[in-house]
């Protein structure tokens, strides 16, 4: 796929999303087993595929809220600066979060969240993420679950975006320059 001087390759395939997902979701269902309601929190905009996904496939009453932070732009590096531009609209205090989140490369926006939502006094706050690039790590975080270990690659698809595009695609794929 070429598109505005750059090509996608397939990754990840939708076929084997769906399988790890539909694996994920009974995971969940067993951490949270006996919940009166799941909170489960979307970090837009790159999660808002994945979410839809996962939330059809957990068999227990959920509630969805999303929250949108920001440590990119339209750029293909980490800014740091991690800006929360649109918070929840419901309460969590006392209640069981999961907070959905597309990819973990630096960990600073998934730690921010965290931080944030932890000071809200929910119940239980647990975490998953698509995909893991640990390698790219810069602080000390880890989501409580992961559907794929990915290479240091910059990746779109499936809800991710390269300056706004690529979200459409249903698999992930790797960005090659040129």
């Amino acid at each position: 796929m070429a598109q505005l001087g750059y090509t996608v390759d397939q990754m990840i395939s939708a076929k084997s999303i769906a399988a790890r997902i539909e694996a994920l979701a009974r995971e969940i269902e067993a951490a949270f087993a006996g919940t009166d309601k799941l909170v489960v929190v979307g970090l837009l905009r790159g999660s808002f595929v994945f979410i839809a996904d996962l939330v059809r496939e957990i068999d227990l009453p959920v509630e969805v809220d999303f929250l949108e932070a920001s440590s990119y732009g339209n750029e293909m590096e980490s800014s740091r600066e991690v800006r929360i531009l649109k918070d929840l609209r419901g309460e969590i205090q006392g209640r069981d979060v999961l907070v959905v989140e597309d990819i973990v490369d630096t960990g600073h926006t998934l730690t921010h969240v965290v931080g944030l939502l932890n000071q809200r006094k929910p119940n239980r706050l647990k975490t998953i993420a698509l995909l893991n690039k640990k390698i790219r790590r810069e602080v000390d975080i880890e989501a409580d679950w992961i559907g794929f270990e990915i290479p240091d690659e910059f990746v779109v698809g499936y809800g991710i975006d390269y300056a706004q595009r690529n979200r459409n695609l249903p698999f992930i794929g790797k960005v090659r320059m040129g």
